[in-house]
């Protein structure tokens, strides 16, 4: 019971990076139909920023670092994004696969291509024992940061005037700005989000890792894709159900497959994942603009 336990906590600490990913890429793709590739190196400038400030006080560089990417995201907007907004949609993924390799490789210039070591908050590697059961403070503390931000996140966007206009802009874009919807304020603002977001991420997979590379962020990029594509595009409650079925499929799997086979973990999850959109090619949950359709 004991080891069942802590394979549920592992499993879901997996599934809250993940979510948090899919939740970042969700946001932008909900507004803008855009899947940007380039929040995955958001993710690592955001850990690349933490080692600079090794040496400050650890909530202040969070805070500095969490600034600096949703300063980062809205500038990404700004420059590469907004002149080709109203271009073949085939334009805009040129576009972000353009700032992602522009970024890796300023990373390479800036850092080298080895990768760092960092101790960050290893405090948290401290387990708490419940009974017979050793949990890490650092899981422990990956949920509550995400579920912190979920809430956040579900109040902002109900409960604010510029959340209701990003939820009205992911249901109908062009009709939300015929009534009077700021369509660069809106997406700027989801852009910020969506930093935010990379920002944790960046936070808790160094504190997991330790490890920095230029391309660190690429793979949680690449998860939060998938997890969009099977909560369903376009619902963000989709994204994150999505990201913590990912998670906690991937560490189920860790667990129960033969060592021999440990290595081929990420294939069967994906032969999961195929098998999951051949029953429902539509996701697990439809978005508004869908079952508007149906």
């Amino acid at each position: 019971m004991s080891q069942a336990i802590q394979i549920l906590v592992d499993a879901l600490s997996v599934g809250a990076l993940y979510a948090l990913s899919a939740l970042g890429i969700g946001l932008i793709f909900g507004i803008m139909r855009l899947i940007n590739f380039a929040h995955g190196e958001f993710i690592a400038l955001g850990a690349y920023l933490l080692m600079v400030m090794g040496g400050l006080w650890v909530p202040l560089a969070i805070v500095l670092m969490v600034a600096a990417i949703a300063v980062l995201a809205m500038s990404t907007e700004r420059i590469a994004f907004r002149p080709v907004r109203n271009a073949d949609p085939a334009t805009m993924l040129v576009t972000s696969f353009a700032v992602s390799f522009l970024l890796q490789n300023l990373y390479r210039l800036i850092w080298g291509s080895r990768p760092l070591g960092f101790d960050f908050l290893s405090i948290l590697g401290t387990p708490l024992l419940i009974g017979e059961v050793r949990i890490p403070t650092l899981q422990l503390m990956t949920l509550g940061v995400t579920v912190l931000l979920l809430v956040a996140l579900v109040l902002f966007l109900t409960r604010t005037h510029f959340g209701i206009e990003m939820r009205a802009a992911a249901v109908n874009f062009r009709m939300s700005r015929l009534l009077g919807v700021r369509a660069d304020r809106v997406i700027s603002v989801a852009f910020a989000m969506s930093g935010v977001l990379a920002a944790a991420v960046a936070a808790m997979h160094l504190s997991q890792t330790g490890s920095l590379t230029p391309v660190m962020g690429l793979q949680l990029a690449l998860v939060g894709f998938v997890s969009t594509i099977v909560g369903g595009m376009g619902s963000l409650p989709g994204a994150v159900l999505g990201g913590f079925f990912i998670g906690i499929v991937t560490v189920l799997l860790q667990s129960a497959l033969p060592l021999d086979l440990r290595p081929y973990r990420d294939a069967f999850v994906f032969g999961i994942v195929i098998l999951v959109l051949l029953v429902r090619p539509q996701g697990l949950f439809l978005s508004a603009q869908v079952r508007e359709r149906i």
